[in-house]
């Protein structure tokens, strides 16, 4: 990412996304929130300056040991920089002190930037000490509501990995600081991945390694079948929190008795930076970018023909094809780039565009010139090389998805 002008390295663990990256990103978040408001969840900003006293007061200011940033302000209050929102959440439902069950399940989200004072972070975004996350909240009327909300969470979660064409595997997992009594890890499988996962070749059960009793070969779930070992890179986690915030702060709501009730709760937190890198790390080549079609920066690239070159002429027609491309066809709008560096051979243009993984690309050549036009048409994600007509590329590019 850092090679192809994707990221640049501030701080150990912070990055600049520099502008292709933050157009894929913005296309990230962009599915993520469809995905969240189609199972009724509402975008909110919670502070990333957190007071000690909320942290405190769920008994997590010690829990978190080093990993957390910490810092005074000029009274000498105690701050953190929020690593997470569970005690920021939950405080928030509190103050509503008249919430009916009526308007619950309440499911509140955000996308913001975390901060984790990792030890040695590495692997670029995939472990660093500033990055962006999707962190939701529910607030249910009983175990069973909040475990169907949990339920259609987990669901999204799968559309959103299966809309990006990613292989993942949703697996049992701890709950480490966070807490609560059920957990699950969303992982990409992938040989550099850190977390090690142990799958049931026999009834599809899987779990992170550090859930399981040490050398278990046998499938808990099954009693048959044996575990193997695999690695991933984990890109969601999700936890059914019962009470464990929720009566620490007395986050209420008036039940259909009239009475009331202490709220169960469930967080469920994506990496966006995590799936961003992950992504790239799972579908591209040794040598050029693949990315998920839908969060592609961009989805065209037009070649026009060297300056001095015998189908110079052709650049007048390159231009034009890449403007018509973005006015005529609604899903390409912002979406085609024109690589006017024309000083240069198309031969190391069409290289740089296949480094940076455009899905298309559109070679304007000589024969765009003919009477019959066509141009070469050049699919990444598939590996195909097409010579089509401007009616055969529009009805091509015409079914490219895009958000």
């Amino acid at each position: 990412m850092m090679q192809t002008g994707l990221i640049h390295p501030s701080n150990p663990g912070c990055f600049y996304y520099l502008p292709v990256a933050l157009r894929s990103l913005e296309k990230l978040v962009r599915l993520i929130d469809e995905e969240m408001h189609a199972i009724g969840g509402q975008k909110v900003d919670m502070p990333a300056l957190c007071s000690a006293e909320l942290w405190k007061k769920s008994g997590r200011w010690e829990l978190m040991g080093k990993e957390m940033f910490r810092l005074l302000d000029r009274h000498n209050g105690e701050y953190c920089l929020g690593p997470t929102h569970e005690e920021a959440v939950t405080e928030l439902f509190a103050s509503q002190t008249t919430m009916s069950y009526k308007k619950l399940p309440l499911l509140l989200y955000q996308v913001t930037r975390k901060f984790r004072d990792e030890q040695k972070p590495k692997f670029g975004l995939l472990r660093g000490r500033e990055f962006y996350m999707k962190d939701m909240y529910s607030f249910d009327i009983n175990e069973e509501a909040a475990l169907h909300t949990y339920n259609s969470v987990c669901q999204a979660y799968g559309r959103i990995f299966d809309r990006l064409h990613l292989k993942w595997v949703q697996v049992q997992a701890d709950t480490g600081n966070i807490g609560g009594t059920l957990s699950h890890e969303f992982q990409l499988p992938a040989d550099i991945g850190e977390d090690k996962l142990l799958v049931c070749g026999n009834c599809g059960f899987s779990a992170n390694i550090e859930t399981l009793e040490p050398g278990q070969a046998e499938c808990s779930q099954c009693q048959t079948g044996k575990l193997t070992e695999s690695r991933g890179i984990e890109v969601g986690h999700t936890f059914y929190l019962g009470t464990k915030y929720s009566q620490a702060f007395k986050a209420l709501f008036v039940n259909a008795s009239n009475v009331p009730a202490v709220a169960e709760m469930g967080c469920f937190g994506l990496g966006v930076t995590r799936i961003l890198a992950a992504s790239i790390e799972v579908m591209s080549t040794e040598d050029a970018i693949r990315w998920p079609g839908l969060i592609a920066p961009y989805q065209v690239c037009v070649l026009p023909p060297k300056k001095g070159s015998k189908a110079h002429e052709a650049t007048l027609k390159a231009e034009e094809l890449a403007q018509s491309l973005g006015n005529s066809l609604p899903n390409l709008k912002g979406e085609v780039v024109l690589d006017d560096r024309t000083q240069m051979t198309i031969g190391k243009r069409l290289k740089d565009a296949k480094i940076l993984g455009y899905p298309f690309v559109v070679v304007v050549g000589q024969t765009a010139l003919d009477d019959l036009a066509s141009f070469e048409v050049v699919c990444q994600q598939s590996g195909e090389t097409l010579f089509l007509s401007k009616d055969g590329l529009v009805d091509l590019l015409s079914t490219v998805e895009t958000i």
